[in-house]
């Protein structure tokens, strides 16, 4: 069966309860490579690796704008954002399938054009591994 990311949900842990954060037009590769560690030895002949640690990069969503009132989309992260706050993320995919995280997010409204949409743009950086969860 093949899935659209269409109905994909992002949701924030503020005090326990999941927020749905409205508005989502976008979300980022989740996966990573490990860097690799060179433990070749002078008796080896081919080179040899161990995995080393993951980086995820830059995590970037991507939102319509709306910041009409305390719930909006855009307060919500900028708040966070302003305040340097470490909170809880889930990303929900139409199959059920979730993945879960700790970041801060940094918030930048993105660039303007003629007849487009406002948008901003959420970039998380991480402050856990990301979990995932099957359906």
């Amino acid at each position: 069966m093949a899935y659209s990311a269409n109905q994909s949900v992002l949701y924030v842990f503020r005090g326990g309860m999941p927020t749905k954060l409205e508005h989502l037009m976008e979300i980022p590769e989740l996966g990573s490579t490990p860097e690799k560690i060179d433990v070749t030895t002078l008796g080896d002949r081919t080179k040899r690796y161990i995995p080393g640690i993951r980086d995820y990069g830059d995590l970037v969503f991507k939102f319509l704008y709306d910041n009409t009132d305390e719930n909006s989309n855009y307060r919500i992260l900028k708040e966070m954002d302003d305040n340097s706050e470490r909170v809880g993320f889930m990303i929900e995919y139409p199959d059920g399938t979730s993945h879960q995280f700790e970041a801060v997010p940094a918030v930048k409204i993105d660039a303007g054009t003629v007849n487009g949409a406002l948008t901003f743009s959420a970039t998380m950086m991480l402050q856990s591994d990301i979990d995932t969860r099957n359906p």
